[in-house]
């Protein structure tokens, strides 16, 4: 049988949530939002992947708060405005393709917010280029050449730490399955852990249980007020001599399922323009596989996983739970249907779609063959 496409429980304190198969489409930023709120691009866009035939889909990096967007053109839940706007479009979208699990992924991206989007070269955004001033743990840029951010202050780490509860609070009122908070790729929480952007000399900075100390004040709080599916993406290694590396991550992890988080997506990198990564087929499964073993957590593995025999193999070895998968679903927005028709596994899709599938595939969807009238 193929474990792939085989059953997963998410614990909660709700009670959690069963997937069909343990597929996931990671989260991917679009930057086509209008001040913070969804739009028609999104309607299509997850209309799209949530008939992909993966268990559970992922919102993109959604920012608590305005000046925690990536970019000006990045997805909110920070107001009434943005949770009405995310709200409509999602519940159209489950209306039309109710086949996945929705997990919403809370994000602030410190340092490295108000850049430009990725098509027109991504750099730091000044005011007169419609950017704002950034903050972060330390006044370190993420690149020499960028301005630097401002040392968030121990009144604003609470302003920021009631933004993340806040945005979950309405999340789990939009319906959301899941909430992942954002914690790689070198954004603000990422920023807390690695010591190569925190070098406070306060109570958030310095030893591991000190840069450790927001991230997990955050989970906790968050964790406090949302009892859905709750998990953190973490990036477990800078991939920088001296920076945050598997250890520490394997360390935090620990603390994280103490606290109640419920999974662990596991990535790397984005906090030093300084790192050197040897890209590779699933090259960054020997994190998650380390991660799993020492914390016990339903572990997530991505990166560079491309085809159904090597996701499988990835579960099959016991190195993850859940395998995700992102830009791949931009290309074969049907890649689940593909894995499951070379696996031997099911999914769901609309039934307007039944019809589509080669002849060799026709139990994909665990139907009858539908004829034409």
């Amino acid at each position: 049988m193929s474990l792939l496409f085989s059953p997963l429980h998410l614990p909660s304190p709700r009670g959690g949530l069963t997937l069909p198969n343990r597929l996931v489409v990671a989260p991917m930023c679009q930057y086509q939002a209008v001040k913070g709120c969804a739009t028609d691009w999104h309607l299509m866009h997850w209309g799209n992947l949530l008939n992909s035939g993966a268990a559970m889909f992922t919102i993109e990096a959604t920012a608590v708060l305005p000046e925690g967007r990536i970019t000006p053109a990045c997805l909110g839940l920070w107001d009434d405005a943005t949770e009405a706007a995310l709200a409509d479009h999602l519940h159209r979208a489950r209306a039309l393709a109710p086949h996945s699990a929705v997990c919403i992924q809370l994000a602030h991206a410190g340092r490295k917010a108000s850049s430009a989007v990725p098509w027109e070269g991504g750099q730091l955004l000044s005011p007169e280029q419609g950017g704002w001033s950034t903050v972060a743990p330390s006044a370190l840029p993420h690149s020499p050449t960028e301005a630097a951010p401002t040392e968030i202050s121990a009144a604003e780490l609470v302003r920021i730490r009631d933004a993340f509860v806040s945005a979950a609070q309405r999340a789990q009122r939009i319906g959301v399955d899941a909430i992942e908070l954002h914690g790689a790729h070198g954004y603000l929480l990422h920023q807390f852990l690695s010591p190569l952007a925190n070098q406070r000399s306060d109570a958030y900075g310095g030893s591991f249980e000190n840069r450790i100390r927001f991230p997990l004040e955050v989970f906790q709080a968050v964790r406090a007020a949302y009892d859905g599916v709750l998990g953190l993406r973490l990036s477990a290694s800078d991939w920088v001599d001296g920076g945050w590396d598997l250890s520490q991550s394997e360390a935090f992890c620990q603390q994280l399922k103490a606290a109640g988080c419920d999974f662990i997506h596991v990535s790397s990198g984005g906090v030093s323009p300084l790192q050197k990564i040897t890209l590779g087929a699933g090259y960054q499964v020997p994190l998650a596989k380390s991660i799993r073993a020492s914390s016990g957590m339903v572990t997530t593995a991505v990166g560079l996983i491309t085809e159904p025999a090597q996701a499988e193999a990835i579960l099959q070895a016991g190195d993850a739970d859940l395998v995700a998968l992102a830009r791949a679903f931009l290309y074969e927005p049907r890649w689940g249907w593909h894995a499951a028709a070379a696996l031997g596994g099911t999914v769901e899709a609309f039934p307007s779609y039944w019809r589509c599938l080669p002849r060799a595939a026709q139990t994909v969807f665990g139907q009858v063959s539908v004829g034409m009238r």
